[in-house]
């Protein structure tokens, strides 16, 4: 039987997806589940070891104790943005989800310069925290780093409840929090179960913040796989690790996705609940207080990280001065990292956007035969293109390793860009479906109707309409690439040191001026791109 000639833009995309990511994928599989045969031993010796053990009890610990963190930050946020106008309120929202794309070692970095030995704020209080290389430093950066997810998600469903509903429980008697916790609370609950699972995945996958907050003493089990295979080079105790890293990750990732069919339930409501401008009386109250008091807080453990950054970037032996930024320019300085700061800035751009060419060219024929096909095994088609959202970079990086290791990619710029894509493509997926969802079938029905082939009346007439996932998913595509750090570490050659890698080797010489320099640079990348994100009005989540 022809395969009919629209179906061969799925050749591409699953071709990609299949040599960069399922080959890998079953190489790591098979170097810790095979040994002349099928065998756990591998495993095995894993899981009796008492260190590997207590590793992979961490991990799923502080993963669940970050996600509540996580919640009881940004549900309040939530409130406030899904009910509540004010001047600069788009402007404050792209900016509370500037962490989320933040290089998570810029993140450590953020709470070293506020609560290392020498920080600002254990200069302020008179003593030190102790929240730096501990567990609470963790949970606190994995908090910052995906309150965001949270925030945006449910404020976006709570402005879609019905607000009949309410009201309807009001005339019954409902008031005040037995309200919320009877009739808004269950409405909210796949939002706020969908953002939780996303934020606990994020958390059970981190590396960089446990690596350089949290230190060996508190690794989790990217941090055991990294360095099993880079400092011991034990290739088999890596790969059984990342064979229980993978499975958990798909059970999480499962759930998530089905939290997900819930949330996208709900969202499709077309009630919209306008939020109302706070008034100076109710400022004045003890809601207003309660905002007020919770600005505060967001301010100082979620803005500040930023701030302390570029405050540092500023300064040079204790007075303010842009010395940092020249030193991080100057030929001098560039001779550890094998290439120059803008051989890293040329490199992360030219990633970037090669990464969101490829992206584009994964997810959009996958999106639109999601959305315009109806075949069997489509849910299964769905789960496997959606699981490189549920793999990690250090697992990706040590399958790359496993397979192309003396091929002509090995060590090439083409490699580190396919493992950008198969990072930053589920998100671009993600943003182009929900805008497929919204355009209505009539127009492209309308159409055919008037002889236009398939193909031309998705390009002429959906993906216009679909323009603003298009973009927004790009600029996400873009911000993760050069946001990554675990598979570059593994897999760049010295000339192609990115922004990120950068960053994170001033870190390791304790140049913490220049690391705070460069990563202002990356963090108005990412703002500029968010700032954009605003603009369009779509979500990313």
């Amino acid at each position: 039987m022809r395969m009919r000639p629209t179906k061969l833009i799925l050749i591409i995309p699953v071709a990609l997806l299949v040599v960069f990511f399922y080959v890998p994928l079953i190489s790591i599989l098979q170097t810790g589940l095979w040994d002349n045969g099928p065998t756990l031993k591998f495993i095995s010796s894993v899981l009796v070891n008492s260190y590997h053990r207590r590793v992979i009890e961490f991990t799923v610990a502080q993963a669940l104790a970050s996600t509540v963190l996580t919640l009881a930050i940004g549900l309040p946020g939530a409130y406030i943005f899904a009910k509540y106008d004010f001047p600069g309120k788009r402007t404050i929202r792209a900016v509370l989800t500037v962490p989320f794309v933040m290089p998570s070692v810029m993140v450590a970095l953020g709470f070293i310069l506020l609560f290392g030995r020498g920080g600002i704020i254990t200069d302020l209080i008179g003593h030190d925290l102790g929240i730096l290389y501990s567990w609470k430093g963790i949970l606190l950066a994995h908090a910052f780093y995906n309150f965001p997810i949270v925030v945006r998600m449910v404020s976006a469903l709570w402005q879609r409840i019905n607000p009949h509903y309410e009201e309807a429980a009001m005339t019954l008697g409902a008031r005040g929090w037995r309200l919320f916790w009877r009739v808004t609370l269950p409405m909210l609950s796949p939002a706020i179960f969908a953002s939780a699972m996303l934020t606990f995945v994020f958390c059970f996958l981190s590396f960089s913040i446990p690596l350089i907050i949290g230190g060996y003493r508190y690794a989790t089990i990217e941090v055991d796989i990294f360095t099993s295979i880079m400092t011991l080079l034990d290739f088999r105790t890596g790969a059984a690790l990342a064979v229980i890293q993978i499975v958990l990750s798909m059970v999480f990732m499962y759930l998530y996705l089905k939290s997900l069919d819930a949330y996208a339930k709900r969202e499709e409501q077309r009630v919209m609940q306008r939020p109302r401008r706070m008034t100076l009386s109710e400022l004045a109250s003890l809601k207003g207080s309660l905002i007020i008091t919770y600005a505060l807080f967001i301010f100082i453990f979620i803005v500040s990280p930023l701030l302390a950054v570029l405050y540092d970037s500023l300064h040079f032996n204790g007075v303010w001065s842009l010395e940092n930024y020249r030193r991080i320019f100057s030929a001098e300085y560039d001779p550890m990292f094998g290439a120059s700061t803008l051989d890293a800035i040329r490199n992360s751009l030219t990633f970037g956007f090669a990464t969101v060419f490829l992206s584009l060219l994964t997810a959009l024929p996958i999106a639109y035969s999601m959305h315009r096909w109806n075949f069997r095994g489509k849910r299964v088609f769905d789960v496997l293109a959606t699981l490189p959202l549920a793999s990690s970079a250090i697992t990706l990086g040590l399958g790359y390793i496993r397979v192309f290791s003396g091929t002509a990619l090995y060590y090439t710029p083409w490699l580190l860009i396919a493992a950008y894509t198969i990072i930053s493509y589920p998100f671009v997926l993600r943003t182009v479906s929900a805008s497929l969802k919204k355009i209505r079938p009539n127009l492209w029905e309308a159409a055919l109707s008037l002889g236009a082939k398939e193909w031309k009346a998705f390009l002429r007439v959906e993906l216009p309409l679909a323009l603003g996932g298009l973009i927004v998913g790009s600029i996400f595509a873009f911000a993760m690439s050069i946001a990554e750090l675990g598979a570059t570490y593994m897999l760049a050659k010295p000339e192609y040191t990115t922004m990120t890698l950068a960053v994170y080797k001033f870190l390791g010489a304790r140049q913490f001026g220049s690391a705070s320099a460069l990563a202002v640079l990356l963090m108005l990348i990412s703002t500029a791109g968010f700032l954009l994100i605003e603009r369009t009005g779509e979500e990313v989540w």
